[in-house]
C-alpha cells in the first residue's frame, strides 16, 4: 500500500496531465497577447505619455501657453503644406489633379517665373529721365507679356491633355486647373507652396 501525502499528486497523473496543461497554457498565453517578444523598457517608456502639465496659475501664463500652442500648430501646418501633405493643404491645393498640375508646372521652365525681374527692370526704367530708356523699357515689357501669353497657352494645353489622359473618368473644371497652373508658373520656383517635388525636365 502506497501512502499519499496531502497536496501531492501522483507522478503518473502529473505526466498524463502535462500535454493538456501545456496546450491550455499556450492558449492562455496567446489570448493574453504574449505571443510577441516583450518590448524593452526604453521602448515602453518612449511610448508612455508623460504626465500632463500643471494648469496655469495666472492669466498671463495661460495666455503665454496658448500662444506657444498656436505657434506650434502653425509651424506644423506650414511644414505639412511645404511637403504637400494632404491633411494640411488648403482646399485649392488638394486632389490628385492639382498635384498633377503642380508637377507639370514645376517640371518646366516657365516664362512667368521671370515676371518679378522684368517688372523690377520696368519700374526702374520709369524713373530714368531719358526717353530712349523709357521706350526700350516699354518694348521690353510688351515683348515679355506677349511671350507670357504664348507660354501660358502652351502650358494650358499641356495641362488639359495630361489631366484628360491621367483622369479620363473624372469631371474636372478645366478652367480652374489651367488658371491654377498659370498662377503657379508666375511664381519663382523657390517661393512656391507646396514646394516642387519634381526636378526641372522631369517626365510627368
Amino acid at each position: 500500500m502506497k501512502l499519499r501525502l496531502p497536496g501531492r499528486r501522483d507522478t503518473a497523473e502529473t505526466t498524463a496531465a502535462s500535454p493538456e496543461d501545456g496546450e491550455l497554457t499556450a492558449q492562455l498565453v496567446k489570448s493574453g497577447g504574449k505571443g510577441r517578444p516583450t518590448p524593452r523598457r526604453s521602448e515602453a517608456q518612449g511610448r508612455r505619455p508623460g504626465p500632463p502639465p500643471p494648469p496655469p496659475t495666472t492669466r498671463k501664463e495661460a495666455y503665454k501657453r496658448m500662444r506657444e500652442q498656436q505657434a506650434l500648430r502653425r509651424a506644423e501646418s506650414r511644414q505639412g503644406i511645404a511637403r504637400g501633405d494632404g491633411d494640411y493643404l488648403p482646399a485649392r491645393d488638394r486632389g490628385p489633379e492639382r498635384k498633377l498640375v503642380r508637377d507639370i508646372v514645376d517640371s518646366r521652365r516657365n516664362v512667368g517665373s521671370f515676371f518679378l525681374a522684368i517688372a523690377g527692370v520696368a519700374l526702374v526704367g520709369t524713373f530714368v529721365p531719358s526717353m530712349a530708356v523709357k521706350s526700350y523699357t516699354s518694348f521690353l515689357l510688351l515683348g515679355f507679356f506677349l511671350l507670357l501669353i504664348m507660354d501660358s497657352v502652351v502650358l494650358g494645353r499641356k495641362i488639359k491633355s495630361a489631366v484628360r489622359t491621367r483622369f479620363p473618368d473624372g469631371q474636372h473644371k478645366m478652367k480652374g486647373l489651367v488658371w491654377y497652373g498659370i498662377s503657379r508658373s508666375t511664381m519663382i520656383r523657390r517661393w512656391r507652396f507646396p514646394k516642387p517635388e519634381v526636378p526641372l525636365g522631369a517626365d510627368v
